[in-house]
């Protein structure tokens, strides 16, 4: 890998990992299109280290509360209800499902599910959920003629199921195209939640799944000869600026905008590549980065 493809990479990291637009997707289609060699979910899952460190560091009051709380409620009883630390336990439930999954479905997300026309698929399919949910929230946050408007949850009303089932919407991005915050936000509001509170519960869910992963990934890479590890940090740097810069401008965004522009987006790609593929311009599969 080039130390241009590196930056290129690092930037389109940084740009859509935060975004329901799929960051997998992106990096995988960038290569693509620029005929490069596929990065490979290794150089995705240690990019996306970077992208995490930002949300740890915008994110840090909440995290350090979270956890201070969370580690207080082990040995006090009176603590356990407290809202935070019920946090904590939350975030561990939901990571549940894409840790077993993930060790589970390792082989396939490193080859299979990096087809092109499954890609596709997933951009148009998932784009058209993101679009219902939105339509969904967007009615009840402005009511109607024969309507009032009606309250979303917000965190506080966070409990066992609903953590569970944001950890499954997660667990789908594994497959590229899907995105990680595209599917738990989406979900997020098909339970009624606030577009805020399910976009601030996806990042903080994000947490210990993606440095786990990509911490996994960095030590099998350690063990390899074939990884051009400058590139590779430069990348992940490079996805971190941007990624920071990403967070503050999504989480304005959506607390007053629709997603829609976004779920156009998506189907729009999706029937872009699925042309292309058709076509045979672009091939559905590309040979994994040596380096």
């Amino acid at each position: 890998m080039s130390w241009f493809e590196s930056l290129i990479l690092g930037l389109v990291q940084g740009l859509t990992e935060f975004l329901p637009v799929s960051s997998s997707a992106h990096l995988r289609l960038t290569a693509a299109f620029s005929g490069w060699e596929d990065p490979g979910a290794a150089f995705t899952a240690i990019t996306q280290i970077g992208t995490e460190i930002a949300v740890l560091i915008y994110f840090r009051k909440d995290i350090g509360r979270i956890i201070s709380a969370w580690l207080r409620s082990l040995t006090n009883k009176e603590m356990r209800q407290d809202h935070d630390a019920q946090m904590g336990w939350l975030v561990i439930v939901g990571s549940i499902p894409i840790g077993v999954l993930g060790l589970t479905l390792k082989d396939q997300i490193e080859g299979p599910f990096r087809d092109l026309r499954i890609t596709a698929t997933m951009l148009i399919v998932v784009g058209i959920i993101i679009g219902i949910a939105d339509r969904l929230a967007a009615r009840d946050e402005s009511g109607g003629r024969h309507r009032a408007a009606k309250q979303r949850k917000g965190l506080e009303d966070l409990g066992v199921r609903d953590g569970l089932i944001f950890g499954l919407c997660q667990s789908a991005a594994l497959i590229p195209g899907v995105s990680r915050s595209g599917a738990t936000i989406s979900g997020g509001l098909f339970m009624g939640y606030s577009r805020e509170s399910a976009a601030r519960y996806s990042f903080l869910l994000a947490i210990p799944a993606v440095l786990a992963s990509g911490l996994f990934e960095l030590k099998d890479a350690m063990e390899s000869d074939h990884v051009s590890w400058g590139p590779t940090i430069f990348a992940t740097v490079i996805a971190f600026v941007t990624g920071y810069a990403v967070i503050a401008w999504f989480m304005k965004f959506i607390s007053t905008k629709s997603f829609m522009p976004f779920v156009w987006y998506r189907i729009a790609l999706g029937i872009v590549i699925i042309v292309l593929v058709s076509a045979g311009v672009l091939s559905p599969h590309a040979a994994e980065s040596a380096g």
